[in-house]
């Protein structure tokens, strides 16, 4: 069974720091592109970090020198570590795996669809000015 959890999200004021966590299930998990998406209220979602099958990430221009995703094998573990927040990150943050796409592709190609790869049910991240 394939499953994606995420834990970590909360409410922090602009200039905090959060760190997310996604446990996978070893399926979803070996041999996989993984990225976190996240998806505003009355917006679609976009991808805001991935990293390759190689450990390479890329990350949306807009989290970029912010955001870290990084990967803990031992752990099935993707991480993504979120510091000087903006009330413009607020959103539900979802992990996904084995992505039809490119880490490059996930964070620069716009909206995406849920149709591939597999999800979990998101986290949410409130950040107040």
């Amino acid at each position: 069974q394939v499953q994606l959890v995420e834990s970590g999200g909360g409410s922090v004021q602009a200039g905090g720091s959060l760190s997310l966590s996604c446990a996978a299930s070893p399926y979803a998990y070996s041999n996989s592109i993984m990225a976190w998406i996240r998806q505003a209220p009355g917006k679609e979602r976009e991808g805001v970090a991935a990293i390759d099958t190689d450990g390479s990430a890329s990350y949306a221009d807009s989290v970029k020198g912010r955001f870290t995703i990084s990967q803990d094998n031992a752990k099935n573990t993707l991480y993504l570590q979120m510091t000087n927040l903006k009330p413009e990150d607020t959103a539900m943050y979802y992990c996904a795996a084995d992505l039809p796409w490119s880490a490059r592709d996930i964070v620069t190609m716009g909206p995406l669809t849920t149709d591939f790869g597999y999800w979990g049910q998101g986290t949410q991240v409130t950040v107040s000015s």
